[in-house]
């Protein structure tokens, strides 16, 4: 691997505190960013940062559906580091499959504020900071159900479908300041999340794992965090600075 490939920028993870986001963030780390690990669970944020540097780590709470919590994180970032050049947007909830008519309204909306609403809050306080700059990468984590659909995964779909569509009218808006702005779809990945699908309280045996998410995958295996962390590392360096608006599915050939 290309080393310090983030060498003097400044980076936000949401959800860095376990899974994807804890993995994209160390990751960002090893390559010499700053980097914030955000999150609602404090405490996992600090653990998850822990073996690092404080000079360029920083552990922060956030709810990143709550617009005073999204804008003083970014405000004590541009205190703190003086810039912003890069934010991942990974938190996000599951769904349990439930049927449409089951569905509560407090589900739905607990599903759209944090994998949709989050990044429009977050997007919303970093283009000042980037426009200033006239520079910055935003990676939005989507997900293979926001263009292939699940039954039972109505609000889930609907909620990485929007992130979808609002990272591409965010890369042209944005192209005028040259502030590149993507998503990557992770497939079905063997996170803690996974078994938040099947049971909320996070249990599921082995055989329901495969029947249901691997046997979806052509190239026969989970989507591993470090995946994503790698995908998320390529398009915040140089090396994907002409690439915007793009949808990179990460997913085994889930979205084929």
């Amino acid at each position: 691997m290309i080393e310090k490939l983030l060498q003097g920028k400044t980076a936000i993870v949401t959800g860095a505190g376990s899974g994807m986001g804890k993995a994209i963030a160390q990751l960002f780390v090893e390559q010499k960013a700053n980097v914030i690990f955000a999150d609602l669970n404090i405490e996992a944020a600090k653990a998850a940062s822990d073996s690092f540097s404080s000079e360029n780590v920083k552990a922060v709470q956030v709810d990143v559906s709550n617009n005073e919590d999204v804008a003083a994180l970014f405000q004590e970032v541009e205190e703190v580091f003086g810039r912003l050049d890069i934010v991942v947007n990974c938190a996000g909830v599951p769904q349990v499959f439930t049927e449409v008519e089951d569905l509560s309204i407090e589900q739905w909306d607990r599903i759209m504020d944090v994998n949709t609403k989050s990044i429009f809050l977050t997007t919303k306080y970093a283009a000042p900071i980037m426009k200033k700059q006239q520079s910055g990468s935003i990676i939005n984590i989507a997900s293979i159900a926001g263009v292939r659909a699940r039954p039972g995964l109505n609000a889930y779909c609907a909620s990485k479908g929007a992130a979808i569509m609002l990272t591409k009218a965010l890369a042209l808006e944005f192209a005028p300041y040259k502030i590149r702005v993507n998503a990557i779809n992770p497939g079905p990945a063997d996170t803690p999340m996974i078994n938040q699908f099947l049971n909320g309280d996070g249990t599921l045996i082995e055989e329901d794992k495969k029947k249901i998410f691997l046997d979806s995958v052509p190239l026969g295996s989970l989507i591993q965090a470090e995946d994503i962390a790698q995908a998320s590392l390529y398009l915040a360096s140089d090396l994907a600075k002409i690439v915007t608006g793009e949808i990179l599915n990460v997913d085994g050939g889930r979205g084929i």
